[in-house]
């Protein structure tokens, strides 16, 4: 595993913090392409996923912001969290909320770009060049 999120100049960094990025950067590598595949067109948020993925893998994303997002995706990610994915209808509640609480957490970083990228790697028909999931 590389990772990706490395802090940027100044940024004080919490050895605890950057190993609970590091281990949720790995969860995120290993299985955010099964669970699109898996949920894509049944999940309605899952190019808010992507989207997620895509800023917390930016180089000029704030690491704080790389590790609330990185968070929210792992979680989505792991299908064993507060209610179960296999749950229909409820399964992917929690997934929302906590996707929805980091959106919020981080304010204006996530930018269009994101969702662009999100779009295009998704398929979607409003979708721009860019680079396909990892």
């Amino acid at each position: 595993m590389i990772l990706r999120a490395q802090p940027q100049k100044g940024e004080l960094v919490d050895s605890d913090a950057f190993e609970k990025l590091a281990r949720d950067e790995a969860v995120v590598e290993r299985g955010l392409k099964e669970k699109i595949r898996i949920t894509l067109g049944k999940v309605p948020f899952v190019q808010d996923a992507v989207a997620a993925y895509f800023c917390a893998v930016d180089a000029r994303t704030p690491l704080y912001v790389k590790a609330v997002l990185m968070g929210a995706v792992a979680y989505f990610v792991n299908p064993a969290d507060v209610i179960p994915d296999l749950f229909a209808g409820l399964g992917y509640t929690d997934d929302a909320a906590v996707l929805m609480a980091a959106f919020k957490a981080i304010g204006s970083n996530l930018r269009s770009e994101h969702r662009k990228r999100a779009c295009e790697a998704l398929g979607k028909p409003e979708s721009i060049v860019g680079d396909r999931l990892p």
